[in-house]
């Protein structure tokens, strides 16, 4: 008897998948914040990540015992889901190559991710990433460390296509407000909120071309912050706003209160999901090949739409029909 094929199997053989992975990247810079955010994770679930803070979260002389820190929560059993990960300094900055010593060579096997800020350039991208690799490699850490980057300076989004294809690549960051700060007045103020984040020109072309670059490479593209921390609703509205009318597929949160809502935001519809469940289920039982539901004939490429969806749904914490989850996550 022959087992089903897997999505995995029958859609991506021979390519890479594009990135599931939480809808919520939730920022802690000092220790009782991420320990605050590691229980929150308990409660919520794994649907979002916590990226612990080395750039704007160490104090100015204490770089080093501040990524000692990140290393000794991230070896404790608060962090046994395995979703955190973190930023460092950026390339201009004395600390980051000590950043990356530490970190990855103290939690290489459990860190989700590495963000790199600030990076003015292409070459400064791609060094930073050859060093990670270097220092990885120096303790036999065979895995790839996925990399974010902030897209946040001119140089950056003059660059973003090249830096998109650079290897380890998992997600590209928008930072709105070093963007805004970066034009030296010319874009007010009002535009760090919405709507004018959404609206202002010269925002809204350069995050339409991180989504670009981040979707043509199989990156995923992440949206900038939400300033109002006291209204969660502002939150999901910046986030849904981000995610249906440019493409992002994830947002940042930097207040506990804001992580439900832009993991809501970001969700699948239901519906979708309930289609895209029956449609897979009825394709693997074809054996991949073309099928007819509702009267519409679906063939690999609807596959791969929808076997995203299911995954999507299941990060954002949607429960799937019971089949379909027998069938593809069991």
């Amino acid at each position: 008897m022959t087992h089903p094929v897997h999505p995995d199997t029958a859609l991506f053989a021979g390519e890479k998948p594009f990135p599931v992975i939480p809808a919520c990247e939730h920022f802690a810079g000092s220790e009782k914040l991420i320990l605050k955010a590691l229980e929150q994770m308990e409660k919520l679930g794994p649907v979002f990540n916590i990226t612990c803070d080395c750039e704007d979260g160490a104090p100015a002389g204490r770089e080093k015992e501040h990524a000692e820190m990140i290393v000794r929560v991230l070896s404790t059993d608060a962090n046994h889901q395995r979703m955190a990960g973190a930023r460092i300094h950026d390339f201009s900055h004395p600390s980051w190559r000590q950043d990356v010593d530490i970190l990855v060579g103290g939690a290489g096997e459990r860190l989700a991710y590495l963000t790199i800020p600030k990076s003015t350039e292409y070459a400064h991208a791609e060094e930073m990433i050859d060093f990670i690799q270097h220092i990885a490699d120096m303790h036999g850490i065979e895995r790839e460390i996925p990399i974010h980057i902030l897209v946040e300076t001119h140089g950056a989004l003059r660059d973003v296509h090249r830096i998109a294809t650079l290897p380890w690549l998992q997600v590209l960051d928008f930072g709105l407000m070093d963007f805004v700060s970066g034009h030296h007045g010319a874009i007010p103020a009002s535009a760090m909120r919405s709507p004018g984040q959404f609206e202002h020109k010269l925002i809204a072309r350069a995050k339409t071309e991180v989504v670009s670059a981040a979707l043509a490479n199989g990156v995923i593209p992440a949206h900038n912050v939400t300033l109002d921390l006291k209204n969660p609703y502002v939150t999901y509205q910046d986030a849904r706003r981000a995610r249906m009318e440019f493409g992002f597929l994830r947002q940042w949160s930097i207040y506990p209160t804001q992580i439900q809502p832009i993991v809501d935001a970001m969700k699948p519809d239901y519906s979708e999901v309930e289609t895209g469940a029956a449609i897979l289920l009825a394709a693997q039982k074809a054996d991949w090949g073309p099928i007819q539901h509702a009267g519409e004939l679906h063939d690999r490429a609807t596959y791969r739409y929808y076997w995203e969806v299911l995954q999507k749904a299941r990060v954002t914490g949607i429960k799937l029909p019971a089949e379909a989850e027998a069938a593809f996550f069991s």
